[in-house]
Protein backbone atom coordinates (compact mmCIF):
# COMPACT_ATOMS: atom_id res chain seq x y z
CA UNK A 1 0.00 0.00 0.00
CA UNK A 2 2.75 2.16 0.45
CA UNK A 3 4.45 1.61 -2.62
CA UNK A 4 1.35 2.23 -4.19
CA UNK A 5 1.15 5.33 -2.69
CA UNK A 6 4.97 6.37 -3.08
CA UNK A 7 4.17 6.00 -6.71
CA UNK A 8 0.64 7.54 -6.99
CA UNK A 9 2.64 10.68 -5.31
CA UNK A 10 4.34 11.32 -8.83
CA UNK A 11 2.15 9.66 -11.31
CA UNK A 12 -0.80 11.50 -10.30
CA UNK A 13 0.20 15.15 -10.90
CA UNK A 14 1.80 13.97 -14.02
CA UNK A 15 -1.48 12.58 -15.35
CA UNK A 16 -2.64 15.68 -14.23
CA UNK A 17 0.00 17.12 -17.02
CA UNK A 18 -0.70 15.13 -19.66
CA UNK A 19 -4.74 15.71 -19.60
CA UNK A 20 -4.55 19.49 -18.98
CA UNK A 21 -1.94 19.96 -22.32
CA UNK A 22 -4.48 17.71 -24.10
CA UNK A 23 -7.66 19.55 -23.42
CA UNK A 24 -8.69 22.06 -26.09
CA UNK A 25 -7.50 25.49 -26.00
CA UNK A 26 -11.34 26.71 -25.95
CA UNK A 27 -11.65 25.22 -22.23
CA UNK A 28 -8.61 27.40 -21.17
CA UNK A 29 -10.60 27.73 -17.55
CA UNK A 30 -12.16 24.44 -17.11
CA UNK A 31 -8.60 22.88 -17.85
CA UNK A 32 -7.36 25.36 -15.24
CA UNK A 33 -9.81 24.17 -12.79
CA UNK A 34 -8.83 20.62 -13.60
CA UNK A 35 -4.97 21.24 -12.70
CA UNK A 36 -6.59 22.27 -9.57
CA UNK A 37 -8.24 19.25 -8.76
CA UNK A 38 -5.40 16.62 -9.80
CA UNK A 39 -2.84 19.58 -7.38
CA UNK A 40 -5.43 18.85 -4.78
CA UNK A 41 -5.65 14.97 -4.76
CA UNK A 42 -1.53 15.18 -4.59
CA UNK A 43 -1.61 17.35 -2.13
CA UNK A 44 -4.12 14.95 -0.03
CA UNK A 45 -1.73 12.27 -1.14
CA UNK A 46 1.47 13.82 0.31
CA UNK A 47 -0.64 14.68 3.43
CA UNK A 48 -1.22 10.59 3.69
CA UNK A 49 2.92 9.71 3.75
CA UNK A 50 2.82 10.69 7.15
CA UNK A 51 1.31 7.34 8.47
CA UNK A 52 4.87 5.45 8.40
CA UNK A 53 5.49 1.85 8.63
CA UNK A 54 7.94 0.97 11.59
CA UNK A 55 11.77 1.32 9.99
CA UNK A 56 15.29 0.98 11.71
CA UNK A 57 17.17 3.98 12.72
CA UNK A 58 18.63 5.80 9.64
CA UNK A 59 16.30 4.12 7.05
CA UNK A 60 13.14 5.46 5.26
CA UNK A 61 9.50 5.12 6.58
CA UNK A 62 8.21 3.50 3.48
CA UNK A 63 9.91 3.20 0.26
CA UNK A 64 9.40 1.35 -2.83
CA UNK A 65 12.70 -0.10 -4.59
CA UNK A 66 12.96 -2.02 -7.70
CA UNK A 67 15.22 -2.69 -10.36
CA UNK A 68 15.13 0.04 -13.23
CA UNK A 69 18.60 -0.53 -15.43
CA UNK A 70 20.18 -3.69 -14.11
CA UNK A 71 23.44 -3.37 -16.29
CA UNK A 72 24.14 0.22 -14.73
CA UNK A 73 23.18 -1.12 -11.18
CA UNK A 74 20.44 2.10 -11.56
CA UNK A 75 17.36 1.57 -9.38
CA UNK A 76 13.47 3.14 -8.99
CA UNK A 77 13.97 3.93 -5.32
CA UNK A 78 11.80 6.41 -3.87
CA UNK A 79 11.31 6.96 -0.33
CA UNK A 80 10.70 9.28 2.49
CA UNK A 81 11.42 9.98 6.30
CA UNK A 82 11.64 13.12 8.61
CA UNK A 83 13.91 15.06 6.05
CA UNK A 84 12.35 15.09 3.24
CA UNK A 85 8.36 14.93 4.44
CA UNK A 86 7.91 18.21 5.72
CA UNK A 87 9.14 19.41 2.14
CA UNK A 88 7.20 16.88 0.23
CA UNK A 89 3.64 18.43 1.82
CA UNK A 90 4.91 21.97 1.65
CA UNK A 91 5.61 21.59 -2.96
CA UNK A 92 2.11 20.05 -2.52
CA UNK A 93 0.31 23.04 -0.72
CA UNK A 94 2.27 25.62 -2.91
CA UNK A 95 1.48 23.06 -5.99
CA UNK A 96 -2.34 23.63 -5.16
CA UNK A 97 -2.12 27.36 -4.17
CA UNK A 98 -0.68 28.20 -7.16
CA UNK A 99 -3.17 26.06 -9.66
CA UNK A 100 -5.93 27.37 -7.96
CA UNK A 101 -4.76 31.01 -7.65
CA UNK A 102 -4.28 30.57 -12.23
CA UNK A 103 -8.05 29.83 -11.97
CA UNK A 104 -9.07 33.45 -10.82
CA UNK A 105 -6.09 34.60 -12.85
CA UNK A 106 -3.48 34.31 -15.54
CA UNK A 107 -0.42 36.64 -16.21
CA UNK A 108 -0.89 38.21 -19.92
CA UNK A 109 -3.97 36.85 -20.32
CA UNK A 110 -4.88 33.47 -22.15
CA UNK A 111 -2.69 30.20 -22.12
CA UNK A 112 -3.67 29.49 -18.50
CA UNK A 113 -3.64 25.99 -19.38
CA UNK A 114 -0.08 25.70 -20.10
CA UNK A 115 0.91 27.47 -17.54
CA UNK A 116 -1.07 25.08 -15.35
CA UNK A 117 0.52 22.04 -16.90
CA UNK A 118 3.90 23.48 -16.68
CA UNK A 119 3.26 23.71 -12.81
CA UNK A 120 2.05 20.26 -12.07
CA UNK A 121 4.88 19.41 -14.42
CA UNK A 122 7.50 20.99 -11.87
CA UNK A 123 5.65 19.57 -9.10
CA UNK A 124 6.77 16.08 -10.28
CA UNK A 125 10.00 17.02 -10.84
CA UNK A 126 10.56 18.63 -7.41
CA UNK A 127 8.41 15.94 -5.68
CA UNK A 128 10.60 13.39 -7.12
CA UNK A 129 13.68 15.13 -6.05
CA UNK A 130 12.98 15.16 -2.71
CA UNK A 131 11.86 11.06 -2.55
CA UNK A 132 14.45 9.79 -4.48
CA UNK A 133 16.96 7.31 -2.79
CA UNK A 134 18.84 6.55 -6.10
CA UNK A 135 21.61 9.21 -7.04
CA UNK A 136 20.96 8.60 -10.83
CA UNK A 137 17.11 9.09 -10.49
CA UNK A 138 17.93 11.71 -7.97
CA UNK A 139 19.63 13.29 -10.83
CA UNK A 140 16.83 12.87 -13.66
CA UNK A 141 14.39 14.32 -11.08
CA UNK A 142 16.78 17.29 -10.19
CA UNK A 143 16.88 18.17 -14.13
CA UNK A 144 13.20 18.20 -14.42
CA UNK A 145 12.32 21.28 -13.35
CA UNK A 146 14.88 23.25 -15.83
CA UNK A 147 12.64 23.44 -18.74
CA UNK A 148 8.88 23.99 -17.37
CA UNK A 149 10.35 26.71 -15.14
CA UNK A 150 12.34 28.37 -17.78
CA UNK A 151 8.74 28.27 -19.70
CA UNK A 152 6.96 29.61 -16.98
CA UNK A 153 9.38 32.62 -16.87
CA UNK A 154 10.30 33.40 -20.33
CA UNK A 155 6.23 32.65 -21.42
CA UNK A 156 3.98 34.59 -19.12
CA UNK A 157 6.89 37.20 -17.13
CA UNK A 158 7.74 41.05 -17.28
CA UNK A 159 9.40 42.52 -20.08
CA UNK A 160 12.61 41.23 -19.82
CA UNK A 161 11.56 37.61 -19.11
CA UNK A 162 13.45 36.25 -21.66
CA UNK A 163 16.95 37.24 -20.31
CA UNK A 164 16.01 36.00 -16.86
CA UNK A 165 15.14 32.61 -18.22
CA UNK A 166 18.17 32.13 -20.10
CA UNK A 167 20.84 33.53 -17.40
CA UNK A 168 18.23 30.73 -14.90
CA UNK A 169 18.88 28.04 -17.42
CA UNK A 170 22.82 28.66 -17.96
CA UNK A 171 23.47 29.16 -14.54
CA UNK A 172 21.54 25.74 -13.63
CA UNK A 173 23.03 23.63 -16.44
CA UNK A 174 26.44 24.85 -14.74
CA UNK A 175 25.31 23.37 -11.90
CA UNK A 176 24.14 20.10 -13.75
CA UNK A 177 27.62 19.51 -15.14
CA UNK A 178 28.80 19.29 -12.22
CA UNK A 179 26.34 17.24 -10.01
CA UNK A 180 26.18 14.94 -13.26
CA UNK A 181 30.39 14.63 -12.88
CA UNK A 182 29.23 14.06 -8.73
CA UNK A 183 27.05 11.50 -9.46
CA UNK A 184 29.31 9.66 -11.83
CA UNK A 185 32.38 9.74 -9.50
CA UNK A 186 30.00 7.91 -6.45
CA UNK A 187 28.75 5.70 -8.72
CA UNK A 188 31.30 4.52 -9.94
CA UNK A 189 33.69 4.25 -6.82
CA UNK A 190 31.05 2.51 -5.09
CA UNK A 191 28.99 0.50 -7.52
CA UNK A 192 25.77 1.38 -6.60
CA UNK A 193 24.30 4.95 -6.25
CA UNK A 194 21.41 3.78 -3.48
CA UNK A 195 21.67 6.91 -1.22
CA UNK A 196 20.54 4.40 1.74
CA UNK A 197 23.46 2.11 0.82
CA UNK A 198 26.26 5.00 0.62
CA UNK A 199 25.00 6.24 4.02
CA UNK A 200 27.71 7.50 6.14
CA UNK A 201 30.62 7.51 3.02
CA UNK A 202 29.86 3.67 3.19
CA UNK A 203 32.65 2.30 0.52
CA UNK A 204 34.01 5.46 -0.57
CA UNK A 205 37.68 6.66 -0.16
CA UNK A 206 38.98 10.24 1.52
CA UNK A 207 39.81 11.17 -1.86
CA UNK A 208 36.55 10.37 -3.26
CA UNK A 209 34.63 11.84 -0.82
CA UNK A 210 36.06 15.51 -1.03
CA UNK A 211 36.14 15.25 -5.15
CA UNK A 212 32.77 14.28 -4.75
CA UNK A 213 31.15 16.74 -1.77
CA UNK A 214 33.07 19.31 -3.72
CA UNK A 215 31.34 18.67 -6.65
CA UNK A 216 27.99 18.45 -5.27
CA UNK A 217 29.03 21.76 -3.06
CA UNK A 218 28.89 23.76 -5.95
CA UNK A 219 26.07 21.65 -8.05
CA UNK A 220 23.73 22.64 -5.34
CA UNK A 221 24.70 26.47 -4.80
CA UNK A 222 23.80 27.33 -7.62
CA UNK A 223 20.42 25.59 -7.01
CA UNK A 224 19.95 26.98 -3.41
CA UNK A 225 21.18 29.54 -4.97
CA UNK A 226 23.98 30.50 -2.11
CA UNK A 227 26.02 33.06 -2.21
CA UNK A 228 27.95 34.15 -5.01
CA UNK A 229 26.15 32.09 -7.33
CA UNK A 230 22.98 33.74 -6.80
CA UNK A 231 23.14 36.33 -9.44
CA UNK A 232 20.63 34.56 -11.47
CA UNK A 233 17.60 34.52 -8.93
CA UNK A 234 16.78 38.40 -8.34
CA UNK A 235 16.48 38.69 -12.09
CA UNK A 236 14.26 35.32 -12.41
CA UNK A 237 12.30 36.71 -9.38
CA UNK A 238 11.93 40.18 -10.79
CA UNK A 239 10.13 39.17 -14.36
CA UNK A 240 8.73 35.37 -13.37
CA UNK A 241 4.98 35.67 -12.75
CA UNK A 242 3.58 35.77 -9.49
CA UNK A 243 3.01 31.88 -9.25
CA UNK A 244 6.43 31.12 -10.65
CA UNK A 245 7.96 33.10 -8.16
CA UNK A 246 6.31 31.59 -5.19
CA UNK A 247 6.84 27.81 -6.73
CA UNK A 248 10.68 29.29 -7.11
CA UNK A 249 11.43 30.55 -3.46
CA UNK A 250 8.97 28.11 -2.18
CA UNK A 251 10.40 24.92 -3.09
CA UNK A 252 12.20 24.94 -6.07
CA UNK A 253 15.65 26.60 -4.11
CA UNK A 254 14.81 23.66 -1.52
CA UNK A 255 16.29 21.50 -3.72
CA UNK A 256 19.86 22.81 -3.14
CA UNK A 257 19.97 22.86 -0.05
CA UNK A 258 17.67 19.66 0.62
CA UNK A 259 20.73 18.06 -1.43
CA UNK A 260 23.53 19.44 -0.02
CA UNK A 261 21.82 17.27 3.36
CA UNK A 262 21.38 14.43 1.62
CA UNK A 263 23.46 13.62 -0.73
CA UNK A 264 26.57 15.91 0.27
CA UNK A 265 26.74 15.59 3.88
CA UNK A 266 24.99 12.08 3.98
CA UNK A 267 26.85 10.34 1.05
CA UNK A 268 30.17 12.41 1.51
CA UNK A 269 30.46 13.32 5.20
CA UNK A 270 34.38 13.08 5.31
CA UNK A 271 34.17 16.09 2.48
CA UNK A 272 31.69 17.55 4.34
CA UNK A 273 33.88 17.76 7.58
CA UNK A 274 36.69 19.42 5.55
CA UNK A 275 34.69 21.80 3.62
CA UNK A 276 32.96 23.10 6.82
CA UNK A 277 35.26 26.09 7.81
CA UNK A 278 34.70 26.96 4.15
CA UNK A 279 30.89 26.89 4.18
CA UNK A 280 30.65 28.74 7.69
CA UNK A 281 32.21 31.53 6.01
CA UNK A 282 30.05 31.72 2.85
CA UNK A 283 27.04 31.47 5.03
CA UNK A 284 27.77 34.42 7.12
CA UNK A 285 29.11 36.10 3.82
CA UNK A 286 25.51 35.80 2.02
CA UNK A 287 23.97 36.77 5.24
CA UNK A 288 25.49 40.17 5.40
CA UNK A 289 25.63 40.37 1.84
CA UNK A 290 21.88 39.81 1.12
CA UNK A 291 20.68 41.96 3.85
CA UNK A 292 23.56 44.72 2.78
CA UNK A 293 22.01 44.85 -0.67
CA UNK A 294 18.38 44.89 0.66
CA UNK A 295 19.24 47.90 2.42
CA UNK A 296 19.88 49.30 -0.81
CA UNK A 297 16.79 47.74 -2.98
CA UNK A 298 14.42 49.95 -4.50
CA UNK A 299 11.96 47.30 -5.79
CA UNK A 300 9.59 44.93 -4.49
CA UNK A 301 10.30 41.46 -6.01
CA UNK A 302 13.52 42.33 -6.54
CA UNK A 303 13.91 43.10 -2.64
CA UNK A 304 12.22 39.45 -1.75
CA UNK A 305 14.60 38.11 -3.56
CA UNK A 306 17.49 39.26 -2.23
CA UNK A 307 16.14 38.37 0.84
CA UNK A 308 16.53 34.52 0.02
CA UNK A 309 20.18 34.74 -0.15
CA UNK A 310 20.73 35.66 3.81
CA UNK A 311 17.62 33.53 4.20
CA UNK A 312 19.69 30.82 2.58
CA UNK A 313 22.85 32.07 4.66
CA UNK A 314 21.10 30.66 7.91
CA UNK A 315 20.14 27.17 6.14
CA UNK A 316 23.68 26.83 5.39
CA UNK A 317 24.79 28.03 8.24
CA UNK A 318 23.30 25.75 10.27
CA UNK A 319 24.55 22.65 7.64
CA UNK A 320 28.04 23.53 8.11
CA UNK A 321 27.79 23.04 11.62
CA UNK A 322 27.15 19.42 11.25
CA UNK A 323 25.49 18.97 14.32
CA UNK A 324 22.17 17.68 15.03
CA UNK A 325 21.00 21.66 16.05
CA UNK A 326 22.32 22.69 12.77
CA UNK A 327 20.71 20.41 10.70
CA UNK A 328 17.75 20.85 12.02
CA UNK A 329 17.96 24.59 12.22
CA UNK A 330 18.28 24.27 8.51
CA UNK A 331 15.10 21.83 8.07
CA UNK A 332 13.28 24.15 9.89
CA UNK A 333 14.54 27.20 7.97
CA UNK A 334 14.08 26.19 4.56
CA UNK A 335 10.22 25.51 5.65
CA UNK A 336 9.59 28.31 7.25
CA UNK A 337 11.21 30.04 4.30
CA UNK A 338 9.05 28.23 1.89
CA UNK A 339 5.75 29.40 3.58
CA UNK A 340 6.56 33.04 4.38
CA UNK A 341 8.54 34.11 0.94
CA UNK A 342 5.98 32.09 -1.00
CA UNK A 343 3.42 34.63 0.86
CA UNK A 344 5.58 37.35 0.44
CA UNK A 345 5.44 36.45 -3.00
CA UNK A 346 1.91 36.18 -3.41
CA UNK A 347 1.70 39.63 -2.12
CA UNK A 348 4.16 40.99 -3.79
CA UNK A 349 2.72 39.90 -7.15
CA UNK A 350 -1.01 41.56 -5.97
CA UNK A 351 0.41 45.03 -5.22
CA UNK A 352 2.06 44.73 -8.26
CA UNK A 353 -0.78 43.85 -10.32
CA UNK A 354 -2.91 46.45 -8.39
CA UNK A 355 -0.57 49.44 -8.75
CA UNK A 356 1.36 48.48 -12.33
CA UNK A 357 4.92 49.09 -10.33
CA UNK A 358 6.65 47.33 -7.90
CA UNK A 359 8.67 50.81 -6.84
CA UNK A 360 8.86 51.14 -3.21
CA UNK A 361 9.07 54.86 -3.92
CA UNK A 362 5.69 55.06 -6.01
CA UNK A 363 4.18 52.59 -3.37
CA UNK A 364 3.47 54.47 -0.35
CA UNK A 365 0.81 54.68 2.07
CA UNK A 366 -0.86 51.47 1.05
CA UNK A 367 -2.48 50.85 4.49
CA UNK A 368 -4.74 54.18 3.60
CA UNK A 369 -6.00 52.22 -0.02
CA UNK A 370 -5.73 48.65 1.13
CA UNK A 371 -5.22 47.97 5.12
CA UNK A 372 -5.93 44.90 4.74
CA UNK A 373 -3.02 44.20 1.81
CA UNK A 374 -0.99 46.25 3.91
CA UNK A 375 -1.09 44.09 7.12
CA UNK A 376 -1.04 40.71 5.56
CA UNK A 377 2.15 42.31 4.13
CA UNK A 378 3.67 43.36 7.65
CA UNK A 379 2.50 39.99 8.76
CA UNK A 380 4.71 38.27 6.21
CA UNK A 381 7.85 40.44 6.57
CA UNK A 382 8.04 40.68 10.67
CA UNK A 383 7.75 36.51 10.10
CA UNK A 384 10.22 36.48 7.67
CA UNK A 385 12.76 39.10 9.93
CA UNK A 386 12.39 35.94 12.31
CA UNK A 387 10.41 37.58 15.20
CA UNK A 388 9.72 35.08 18.01
CA UNK A 389 6.45 33.11 17.57
CA UNK A 390 6.93 32.82 14.35
CA UNK A 391 8.10 30.43 11.58
CA UNK A 392 10.92 32.58 10.78
CA UNK A 393 12.70 32.88 13.75
CA UNK A 394 13.14 29.07 14.79
CA UNK A 395 15.83 28.86 11.49
CA UNK A 396 18.10 31.78 12.55
CA UNK A 397 18.07 31.22 15.87
CA UNK A 398 19.24 27.80 16.01
CA UNK A 399 21.45 27.88 13.41
CA UNK A 400 23.24 30.62 15.56
CA UNK A 401 22.83 28.41 18.78
CA UNK A 402 24.47 25.49 16.47
CA UNK A 403 28.05 27.86 15.49
CA UNK A 404 27.98 28.53 19.44
CA UNK A 405 27.77 25.11 20.21
CA UNK A 406 30.54 23.95 17.61
CA UNK A 407 32.84 25.99 19.29
CA UNK A 408 36.27 27.96 18.45
CA UNK A 409 37.63 31.31 17.43
CA UNK A 410 35.81 30.47 13.95
CA UNK A 411 32.26 29.63 14.76
CA UNK A 412 31.99 31.72 17.66
CA UNK A 413 33.16 34.75 15.16
CA UNK A 414 30.53 32.98 12.87
CA UNK A 415 27.65 33.37 15.26
CA UNK A 416 28.46 36.78 15.99
CA UNK A 417 28.37 38.17 12.48
CA UNK A 418 25.29 36.26 11.98
CA UNK A 419 23.62 37.41 14.65
CA UNK A 420 24.41 40.91 13.67
CA UNK A 421 22.76 39.78 10.25
CA UNK A 422 19.75 38.78 11.46
CA UNK A 423 19.53 42.36 12.80
CA UNK A 424 19.69 43.47 9.23
CA UNK A 425 17.57 41.55 8.38
CA UNK A 426 15.01 43.46 10.60
CA UNK A 427 16.22 46.91 9.81
CA UNK A 428 15.40 46.13 5.51
CA UNK A 429 12.35 44.48 6.65
CA UNK A 430 11.47 47.40 8.55
CA UNK A 431 12.54 50.15 6.04
CA UNK A 432 10.51 47.85 3.31
CA UNK A 433 7.23 48.48 5.60
CA UNK A 434 7.84 52.36 6.31
CA UNK A 435 8.73 52.86 2.57
CA UNK A 436 5.39 50.79 1.29
CA UNK A 437 2.71 50.55 3.84
CA UNK A 438 3.15 54.14 5.64
CA UNK A 439 3.24 58.19 4.50
CA UNK A 440 1.12 59.47 2.55
CA UNK A 441 -0.52 57.48 -0.11
CA UNK A 442 0.84 58.03 -3.60
CA UNK A 443 -1.32 58.42 -7.29
CA UNK A 444 -0.05 54.54 -8.17
CA UNK A 445 -2.07 52.78 -4.81
CA UNK A 446 -4.96 55.71 -5.00
CA UNK A 447 -8.26 53.29 -5.28
CA UNK A 448 -6.43 49.89 -4.99
CA UNK A 449 -9.22 47.44 -4.85
CA UNK A 450 -9.60 45.11 -2.01
CA UNK A 451 -8.70 41.09 -1.09
CA UNK A 452 -10.88 38.94 -3.08
CA UNK A 453 -12.48 35.70 -2.12
CA UNK A 454 -9.58 33.78 -4.36
CA UNK A 455 -6.46 35.43 -2.89
CA UNK A 456 -7.86 34.97 0.63
CA UNK A 457 -7.89 31.37 -0.21
CA UNK A 458 -4.71 31.06 -1.34
CA UNK A 459 -3.21 33.23 1.60
CA UNK A 460 -5.01 31.99 3.99
CA UNK A 461 -3.18 28.25 4.54
CA UNK A 462 0.64 30.08 4.47
CA UNK A 463 -0.35 32.69 6.89
CA UNK A 464 -1.28 29.78 9.42
CA UNK A 465 1.22 27.82 9.12
CA UNK A 466 3.72 30.71 9.92
CA UNK A 467 2.00 31.02 13.15
CA UNK A 468 1.59 27.30 13.63
CA UNK A 469 5.27 26.33 13.09
CA UNK A 470 6.09 29.63 14.79
CA UNK A 471 4.28 28.08 17.90
CA UNK A 472 5.07 24.71 17.29
CA UNK A 473 7.98 23.66 15.58
CA UNK A 474 7.60 20.16 16.24
CA UNK A 475 4.92 19.93 13.31
CA UNK A 476 8.54 19.98 10.87
CA UNK A 477 11.39 18.43 13.78
CA UNK A 478 9.40 16.21 14.93
CA UNK A 479 10.09 13.11 13.19
CA UNK A 480 13.53 14.40 11.66
CA UNK A 481 15.68 13.48 14.84
CA UNK A 482 16.70 9.85 13.68
CA UNK A 483 17.52 10.96 10.53
CA UNK A 484 19.30 13.62 11.04
CA UNK A 485 21.09 11.95 14.45
CA UNK A 486 22.28 9.20 11.61
CA UNK A 487 23.58 11.50 9.14
CA UNK A 488 25.53 13.65 12.01
CA UNK A 489 26.51 10.59 13.24
CA UNK A 490 28.59 9.81 10.33
CA UNK A 491 30.45 13.12 10.46
CA UNK A 492 34.00 12.33 12.16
Amino acid sequence: MTDLLLVSVLAVPALGALVVALLPAARDRAARIVATVFAAVTFVLTALLAVPRPARAGMPWSDVDVAWVPALAVRFHLGVDGISYPLVVLTGLLTLLCCAYTVWRVPGGGRGRILAALLLVLEVGILGTFLALDLVLFFLFFEVVLLPMYAVIAGWGGPERRRAARKFVLYTLFGSVLLLLGVFTVVVAAGTGDLVTLAGGAGLSRTVQYTAFALFAVAFAVKAPLWPLHTWLPDAHTEAPTVGSVILAGVLLKMGTYGLIRVGVGVAPLGAARAAPALGILAVAAILVGSLVCLRQTELKRLIAYSSVGHMGFVLLGIATLTVTGLQAALIGNVAHGIITGLLFFLAGAVKDRAHTGSLADLGGLRETAPRLAGLLGFAAIASLGLPGLAGFWGEAFAVVAAVERGGPLWLTCAVLAAAGGALTAAYFLRLLRRVTHGPATPAVTGLPGISRPEWLAWSPLVLLALAVGLVPALVLAAAADPVAALTGAVP
